[in-house]
């Protein structure tokens, strides 16, 4: 995780961070209709990821400036991510990076779940050749930011894939809702465990598997197990965090 103040540029060879989905310059797979749409699923993205840090206050003259945009889409779009949960608005330090809600992550994993496999399904159906390989590339380069230990980047990449798989489902009040709850999961602490990333690879190869297949329930399920490892690799690497309510959900989801 970047620490709080003015993002860094990127050094050769390293990726532009503008380069995100639907950025107006570098295009992706999200068609928004407005900037503000565009600059939102950039920071959306760049937040995920950990390029701007829990906490980090965002200047809205550097965003502007990082994507050749006016201040005007950056300030609404910074609206629409604090009514999603993503930034905190405050009336001395301006828009801040939101911090995870820990306290509330057993809940937040059910809604994921429920939400999230719902997508899924509905994805699997209208899923075709193109969405199929822009997912296998994203897969591939989670793989390959795992190889050289670059957790910001496979954490993006994974943020893509999930959304690009869940935008074909074109269910956009879902969408929304899981904006929100991705925007409270603590992923900050989910990806830095040991080899996570790797798992995370490998369960979305069950998932590209059975898409490849066209078994929609398979794809459902994969997808669920999916969500479900990563909810139990975090209730053993922090039980100090999970609380009695999350195991008691753990417990009755694996009974």
């Amino acid at each position: 995780m970047r620490a709080a103040g003015r993002p860094p540029r990127p050094a050769d060879g390293e990726a532009d961070p503008t380069a995100a989905a639907g950025h107006p310059r570098h295009g992706g797979p999200i068609a928004f209709r407005t900037k503000e749409g565009q600059v939102a699923e950039f920071l959306r993205e760049r937040i995920i990821s950990g390029y701007f840090a829990r906490g980090q206050k965002l200047k809205q003259a550097e965003i502007a400036q990082m994507l050749d945009l006016s201040i005007t889409p950056v300030r609404e779009a910074l609206k629409l991510l604090e009514a999603q949960g993503y930034v905190v608005g405050s009336s001395h330090r301006g828009a801040v990076v939101a911090p995870f809600q820990v306290g509330e992550a057993a809940e937040l994993y059910e809604l994921r779940r429920l939400l999230e496999t719902r997508l899924t399904r509905a994805a699997a159906r209208r899923m075709d050749a193109a969405g199929l390989g822009a997912l296998e590339a994203l897969n591939d380069a989670i793989l390959a930011a795992a190889a050289r230990g670059d957790n910001d980047a496979a954490r993006q990449a994974n943020f893509r894939f999930h959304f690009r798989l869940y935008e074909a489902a074109r269910r956009p009040q879902a969408l929304h809702f899981v904006r929100i709850l991705w925007a409270k999961y603590p992923f900050d602490l989910l990806t830095v465990m040991p080899r996570r990333q790797f798992a995370v690879a490998d369960e979305h190869r069950g998932i590209l598997d059975a898409l490849h297949a066209g078994d929609v329930a398979a794809v459902t399920e994969a997808m669920g197990r999916h969500i479900d490892s990563g909810w139990q690799s975090f209730c053993r690497h922090y039980p100090h965090l999970v609380g009695e309510a999350a195991g008691d959900g753990l417990a009755e989801d694996e009974a």
